[in-house]
């Protein structure tokens, strides 16, 4: 094992709606058991630069778990939402990757009409084409297509349709710092006729600060707006993350909070989100 990644503790009783350890482990051992434990070739801050890029060349899988608190009509509701998110590189030539960044949520809602709700959401997936080498001043650029797609067990979760749209990201990693932006657009193209059509936009712009040892800090505004609607959500993320390994198998804890400067009527005011994530260097 490379020393440079310090064995740490694993932080413990990070708790989860009942069930969904169980998913997770098996989850987590089904990934290492396809991509294999960690080469421990790289530092924790080769580490640590790589998980604030988007489009690095490194097979990650973050677990993030999202609390969100002040929800509904009187504004006790609570709401949790797991998202796996794995993010996979794919050397296309000696020029060119296709990066692949799919978000699949499991969503728990104690504050709608009809009761409490839980299940599978819409999955999202990304396909960005980037450069391998940087452009000029640095710049790390992907664009591509994303798709929505109507997975949610139950409507509360879902819109119930098909979308597509064009998403783009890009950034700038100079010295300790990475400075960029995410974007999307989305429009649905089929699906239940009785539900309203998709029109939302995404904007993520993020910061990070990497202070050495593996350990970083990041600001993000995850601000998407409903056109069909008329409504802005904009929740703003501040986290630490700390990069360490067991065994041979890199990993990443992200915890953080935020605070919602925007939402829906009935949407969630402030929240916690922790980030668990396996790290698989190429």
């Amino acid at each position: 094992m490379n020393s440079a990644i310090r064995r740490r503790p694993p932080f413990v009783n990070i708790k989860y709606p009942s069930g969904e350890f169980a998913f997770i482990s098996a989850f987590s051992l089904l990934v290492t058991f396809c991509c294999g434990n960690a080469s421990a070739q790289e530092t924790a801050d080769d580490l640590s630069q790589k998980l604030a890029n988007p489009l690095a060349n490194l097979i990650s899988v973050p677990i993030q778990s999202n609390f969100d608190f002040g929800a509904g009509a009187d504004g006790n509701g609570f709401a949790y939402t797991m998202n796996i998110q794995p993010v996979i590189p794919f050397a296309l030539n000696d020029d060119w990757n296709l990066i692949t960044r799919t978000i699949i949520p499991v969503g728990y809602r104690d504050y709608l009409p009809g009761g409490d709700v839980g299940g599978l959401g819409d999955i999202t997936a990304s396909f960005f084409l980037s450069p391998k080498d940087p452009g000029p001043g640095g710049l790390i650029w992907g664009a591509g297509p994303v798709f929505l797609l109507p997975t949610a067990t139950d409507e509360s979760l879902g819109a119930e349709k098909f979308g597509i749209g064009p998403t783009a990201v890009g950034l700038v990693q100079q010295g300790p710092w990475t400075v960029g932006a995410l974007g999307n657009h989305i429009w649905s193209v089929a699906g239940s006729e009785s539900r309203a059509d998709v029109s939302a936009s995404l904007l993520q712009p993020f910061v990070s600060y990497n202070f050495g040892h593996g350990t970083s800090a990041s600001l993000s505004v995850d601000s998407t707006y409903d056109w069909t609607n008329d409504q802005w959500t904009v929740p703003i993320n501040l986290g630490v993350t700390q990069v360490f390994q067991i065994g041979t198998q890199a990993m990443s804890f992200q915890i953080g909070g935020k605070y919602y400067a925007d939402a829906p009527p009935g949407g969630p005011e402030w929240g916690i989100r922790t980030t668990l994530t396996f790290l698989f260097p190429k």
